[in-house]
């Protein structure tokens, strides 16, 4: 589905704030609220919007320690496999398969360093992996909400 500058605008309103009414959405991008609530409708269907949820400080919820992790995979590991088996845990955020030299990128979250190695541990554990490179974050630079396109329109 293309989507046009309104799309964008209503998207981009939605990422800095799921909660604004479709009226308040309407004010900032130029619409009345029923042509808001009939376009969020129509990327809700498409697939273009996928769901709504709250962002958490995961220090908040005890989770203070957060690292990337290069994974290495035996032979020709699919990308389903490592998906499916990383799936099961609850660390990871997020895991993707990469160019270079690792097979897969994957961000964790634990709640402390000992907490990261046990699941590095069980994550080596896997069947298909060979090695793992992990890097500890230190600090965050940038944290966007949503998606990394956020403010970006289309032309």
């Amino acid at each position: 589905m293309a989507l046009d500058p309104l799309d964008s605008r209503i998207i981009t309103a939605l990422i800095d704030d799921a909660r604004s009414t479709y009226a308040e959405i309407g004010t900032r991008v130029g619409l009345s609220a029923s042509a808001v609530k009939r376009r969020v409708d129509r990327l809700l269907a498409a697939g273009v919007i996928t769901g709504f949820s709250a962002s958490v400080e995961p220090a908040a919820l005890g989770w203070t320690t957060e690292a990337f992790v290069e994974l290495y995979c035996v032979g020709r590991t699919s990308p389903s496999e490592i998906g499916k088996a990383l799936a099961k845990f609850p660390e990871v955020v997020s895991a993707s398969t990469v160019t270079g030299d690792a097979d897969a990128v994957i961000h964790l979250l634990a709640a402390d360093v000992q907490h990261f190695e046990q699941v590095l541990e069980r994550i080596a554990a896997e069947p298909f992996v060979v090695r793992s490179k992990s890097c500890v974050v230190l600090s965050r630079l940038v944290r966007r909400n949503g998606t990394a396109w956020q403010g970006v329109e289309t032309q």
